[in-house]
């Protein structure tokens, strides 16, 4: 049970961390050629958007293609970070308590596990809407 809260706790904060993309600064901290890029990037954003709905055909489906590429660019950074700290609790505090040991072997499983699914989603999305939509 606890494995579960785990992985649903941590799929919820992945989410979270996407779906806040707005960025709120005040126009007096940020200078003109801050703003000019900023401005750069949402363009390359909604860009890269309208890049996916057109070669899905749908905008429910490039959105959610989007949204997969996303999650597995960013799933790789997180999921080492989260592989590296299992490692000092299972390899380096885990030498003198077992529970410790135990606990981290199972974060890194978790987070091997997370990485898989979170890099092999968005192809198995993009086969299933490319070949079985027919």
């Amino acid at each position: 049970m606890k494995k579960v809260f785990a992985s649903i706790v941590i799929f919820i904060l992945i989410l979270s961390v996407f779906s806040c993309t707005q960025v709120y600064a005040e126009n007096d901290i940020l200078d003109a050629e801050n703003e000019s890029q900023l401005i750069k990037i949402k363009e390359n954003a909604a860009k890269s958007i309208e890049d996916y709905k057109q070669k899905y055909g749908s905008d429910a489906y490039g959105i959610t293609a989007y949204i997969l590429n996303v999650i597995r660019i960013y799933s790789i950074p997180l999921c080492f970070l989260g592989i590296a700290i299992s490692a000092i609790y299972q390899y380096i505090i885990g030498i003198r308590k077992l529970d410790t040991q135990e606990k981290g072997l199972v974060m890194m499983v978790s987070f091997i596990t997370i990485l898989v699914i979170c890099q092999v989603l968005p192809l198995a999305f993009a086969i299933i809407v490319k070949f079985g939509r027919g």
